[in-house]
């Protein structure tokens, strides 16, 4: 009893210890800021003078005057702003407070005042506000992790001075990609040079230019502001927010400027991302802060692209930020701008990739994917949906946190058009039992090539129900037709299906991913009863048209919405696959017979050889879209309807006793060896 007493006062004292810690250090820091210098806001009169710093020519530091107009009460997303005015020769050069500028420090009467920040719209910025210093030093004791909204002054006439967001490495094509996943942020790429020194760490003071950089490597990505104040290895930088993504790790960067760029909305710095000198761990309301000298993890991306068609290859290697947003476009927009640049054109063809997504939590989170994807107009394009689809779901699962260790991607990229439509399946034998084997024979027709047969073999599920079991061939990236159906009759989207589809856990969330279905697969599996193509009554079949759809580039399109998303209770996960060198389109039914085991082996015995099903396809007319959806059912059913059948000795074919010749599948004898 005596030794939990003890413990218990240990653990009081140690908590005592640590709030007078805490409130020895806020005090310690209040001092400091005044040992430093600072002007507090209650000092700010109209009519004061001083000067800022920032950097317009390579990484010296200039100065230009500053006049004190007065202060504006909770104008900032952080508190007061003070409003000033901004003249002499450097900002008559740069016309006005040029983007890249944020973070300027201003000094009144030798203190530090804070940092420019802000400006109206549609002014030639020669006015501005300034954010106080005493709310930036605050982002260096913010204790809590989590994501805030963007902040969107753009909504007032108020607006964060905007930082430039020079790039390196990347096309126009890539980076307007990121911006159409990214419209909330407004950002304005700027594709830059390189400067000899950018591989040199240079220390950090206030006025020298500093980049919070997305992505660093053989590409680089981010954005330039000023330093306004430094504390041993401790910075604040720009002044506003830059995303306001709170705790957040952007790679803190040396920058060098070439020059300021007038435009006639605004000026710009243009200017180089250098060396990785630290990390930006807070991006708040008052500005960005960080540490100088500790570098920030990242996520390492290595891209091989490869050219089938001209032998060309390229390896990147890249490193990007981790955030939930942030990393799927990242990720998807460095891999997108590889591609690009290795086939070195735009237009169709046929892409073949693989990746692996790594998990800084263990090998058991890992994901694994290959896949296939045919686009007439752009499959630069196409090459990167699925990564962006994965990265998102994986990034904003509901289960746990998927923290990133290292993504792998592989692409093969070829003009050719790899694909083939199922033009005829048949299966045998035609009455199983639970547990038996149905063998399939499948044909596809490749585009402008020669028809090939694909064997493959499916086992029925040993508690599958007695009765008409509807086996669907098709292809990996189709969704059958009655499932099409199905949604158009109760008038659902795909998000609402989406809605409607419910995981246990993350590895129920990962086997789902990693099994969905490649686009290049021939999948044969069970449709669910009671939306089959064929009729209730057994009179006829219906013969529809489809066409194959492959997963679009929403995240939610990436799992093809769940066949038993609409009210079956007791989905059978039963299937067969094989992959094949094409996208394959279009799909088949056939129907098998499971009986009791003494009734199958009466059948057998009755009929000595083997039957074989024949399935009943549906129409692919030219198979060029893959976001085609269904087209209306053929209304010709007689086409379907099986005359002048001969068996193997060229007889006319019958139907067995006690089957109507109406209703009768079409049906031959076939010999098991064909299937080996």
């Amino acid at each position: 009893m005596r030794y939990t007493l003890m413990q218990k006062f240990s653990a009081l004292r140690r908590t005592l210890g640590r709030v007078c810690l805490t409130a020895a250090l806020s005090c310690i820091l209040a001092i400091s800021a005044q040992a430093q210098g600072f002007m507090n806001v209650s000092e700010v009169q109209p009519g004061m003078t001083g000067y800022a710093k920032t950097v317009v020519h390579g990484t010296t530091i200039d100065t230009f005057p500053v006049e004190i107009l007065g202060v504006m009460k909770n104008s900032g997303p952080s508190g007061d702003l003070i409003l000033a005015k901004f003249s002499g020769p450097l900002i008559e050069e740069t016309g006005g407070i040029a983007q890249g500028m944020s973070g300027s420090p201003v000094y009144i009467n030798g203190k530090l005042l804070g940092a420019v920040a802000y400006g109206w719209s549609f002014t030639n910025s020669r006015v501005g506000m300034i954010t106080p210093i005493n709310d930036m030093l605050k982002l260096w004791n913010v204790p809590t992790k989590e994501e805030i909204r963007p902040f969107n002054a753009r909504e007032s006439s108020l607006i964060p001075i905007a930082t430039p967001l020079m790039t390196s490495g990347f096309d126009s094509l890539s980076t307007a990609w990121m911006q159409s996943k990214l419209p909330n942020y407004n950002f304005m790429p700027v594709d830059t040079a390189s400067a000899s020194s950018d591989s040199t760490a240079l220390p950090l003071e206030p006025g020298s230019s500093v980049a919070a950089a997305f992505v660093n490597g053989d590409m680089k990505m981010g954005a330039i502001g000023t330093v306004t104040y430094v504390d041993n290895d401790h910075i604040v930088a720009f002044g506003h927010p830059f995303l306001k993504k709170g705790s957040i790790n952007y790679f803190m960067h040396n920058a060098y400027i070439f020059t300021v760029v007038n435009n006639l909305s605004s000026s710009f710095k243009l200017g180089s991302i250098g060396a990785e000198v630290g990390k930006i761990t807070q991006d708040r309301g008052a500005g960005i802060g960080g540490q100088y000298g500790y570098l920030a993890p990242g996520i390492p991306v290595v891209i091989k692209a490869r050219d089938t068609d001209t032998d060309t290859a390229m390896t990147k290697r890249v490193k990007i930020i981790e955030d939930n947003e942030l990393t799927p476009v990242l990720a998807a927009t460095t891999v997108y701008n590889t591609v690009n640049k290795t086939i070195d054109r735009t237009g169709g063809g046929t892409a073949t990739l693989s990746y692996t997504i790594r998990s800084s939590n263990g090998r058991d989170k890992d994901i694994i994917r290959h896949n296939m994807y045919y686009s007439e107009d752009n499959i630069n394009e196409k090459s990167i949906d699925e990564l962006y689809n994965v990265l998102d779901i994986l990034k904003h699962n509901e289960f746990i946190d998927y923290p990133i260790l290292d993504i792998n991607m592989t692409v093969d990229i070829t003009q050719a058009r790899k694909s083939a439509t199922i033009v005829d399946a048949s299966a045998a034998p035609v009455v199983v039992s639970p547990g038996d084997t149905v063998y399939f024979k499948v044909k596809l027709h490749p585009y402008r090539g020669v028809d090939e047969v694909k064997t493959m073999s499916f086992t029925v599920p040993k508690n599958q129900p007695l009765g008409d079991m509807t086996l669907e061939v098709r292809g990996g990236g189709v969704i059958p037709l009655p499932y099409l159906i199905e949604k158009q009759r109760y008038n659902l989207t795909d998000e609402i299906v989406q809605r409607l589809r419910h995981y246990k856990d993350f590895k129920e969330l990962k086997k789902e991913i990693e099994k969905e279905d490649a686009n290049n697969d021939l999948v044969i599996e069970i449709l669910s009863q009671g939306v089959s193509m064929i009729n209730e009554n057994g009179t006829k079949v219906r013969k529809e048209k489809i066409r194959g759809k492959e997963p679009g580039t929403q995240a939610k399109d990436v799992v093809k919405p769940g066949k038993h998303a609409m009210g079956d209770d007791n989905p059978n996960d039963a299937k067969s696959s094989i992959p094949t060198p094409y996208i394959v389109k279009g799909d088949g039914q056939i129907t098998i017979k499971v009986v009791t085991p003494e009734k199958r082996d009466a059948y057998l015995a009755k009929n000595h050889n083997i039957n074989e099903a024949k399935a009943v396809i549906g129409d692919d007319t030219d198979g060029t879209s893959q976001d085609d959806e269904l087209v209306k059912a053929d209304k010709n059913g007689d086409d379907n309807k099986d005359t002048g059948k001969k068996d193997d000795k060229g007889n006319d074919k019958k139907p067995d006793k006690g089957q109507d010749k109406k209703s009768a599948e079409p049906i031959r004898t076939v010999d098991l060896d064909m299937f080996h």
